[in-house]
């Protein structure tokens, strides 16, 4: 494999490993990706890509040889198919050990504030489960835990604003009064980056400077596209039926029973010092008059060409 090449992202033509793409490109480095989006050309020539061959571990060990270090952005959503989290962990372990076989030396995973394998939300227990492949691996790693991340493409906060622009009411999960910490994807990718270059292994959560309850984050977002809906509070089962509605109607998953659970018993936030420097407020006012005019589909995003990533 080409050693002018020494980063390998997986996704890189997907969301977070684009902008972590884009940052190691920015600085001259070379870059190559595993990926289900063979064809797709975000980047031109300027970065190769090859198929995730989880089935063929050796194959998968030649697309990673020549790189020291590999940025993982690859896992899913929600169960899809043949797809569950128990084969994204399986997947994620053999790419662990492709690398390993492969003399990659620094492996940079994306992860999620609070993941643990004891956690009875299968999301957060699966990831936790790919954080103990990596420390039991022998190599050196970068964990990074972010909370929502969010930016141009991103789905929660889009699709926020899109339901505040078409609909009369905005039905927010019990009290609204847990908590969210968002963090801007490319500070995400910075703080990945960053970590790569450090000598220490590291795990560190990606969170923004500033901290909202539900309720206050979805008020500044009415304010902001200068929406007339109505804030309405409904309980969590109701919600994820209402969440079903519109998803049949835009042909996607809206939201998850787990991702409910999680947004309510405060697990998209930490109390660590700010990683990231973008302040939301200020992000969402220079964006007002774009997010949430067009819907983002997490169906045709990831499952389009099969392909799984955060």
């Amino acid at each position: 494999m080409n050693d002018t090449e020494p980063n390998v992202v997986t996704g890189a033509f997907s969301y977070t490993g684009k902008y972590i793409t884009r940052q190691l490109l920015s600085v001259g480095e070379g870059v190559r990706t595993l990926t289900s989006r063979i064809h797709e050309k975000p980047f031109g020539h300027r970065v190769a890509a090859f198929p995730y061959r989880f089935d063929k571990p050796d194959e998968l060990k030649r697309h990673l040889e020549g790189a020291t270090t590999l940025y993982n952005t690859y896992w899913v959503r929600f169960p899809r198919g043949k797809v569950t989290f128990d084969t994204a962990v399986e997947n994620t372990r053999t790419l662990i050990n492709a690398a390993g076989k492969a003399g990659v030396r620094k492996f940079v995973h994306i992860s999620i504030t609070h993941a643990s394998k004891d956690s009875p939300l299968p999301y957060f227990r699966g990831k936790g489960l790919v954080e103990e492949a990596i420390l039991q691996s022998g190599l050196s790693y970068a964990i990074i835990r972010p909370t929502v991340i969010f930016g141009a493409e991103d789905i929660l906060i889009n699709n926020i604003a899109w339901l505040l622009r078409r609909f009369p009411v905005f039905a927010v999960i019990g009290s609204g009064e847990y908590r969210i910490r968002p963090v801007f994807v490319e500070d995400v990718a910075g703080i990945a980056v960053g970590a790569a270059h450090e000598k220490e292994d590291t795990i560190v959560d990606a969170v923004g400077p500033e901290t909202f309850t539900f309720n206050e984050l979805v008020k500044l977002i009415i304010d902001a596209i200068h929406s007339r809906a109505r804030i309405i509070h409904v309980g969590p089962r109701l919600a994820f039926t209402l969440a079903s509605v519109v998803g049949w109607a835009v042909n996607d998953v809206v939201i998850t029973r787990d991702e409910i659970e999680g947004l309510m018993s405060d697990l998209l936030v930490s109390d660590a010092p700010p990683s990231g420097k973008t302040r939301f407020t200020e992000w969402l006012e220079e964006n007002a008059d774009t997010i949430g005019k067009v819907y983002a589909s997490e169906l045709k995003r990831h499952y389009r060409s099969r392909s799984q990533r955060r």
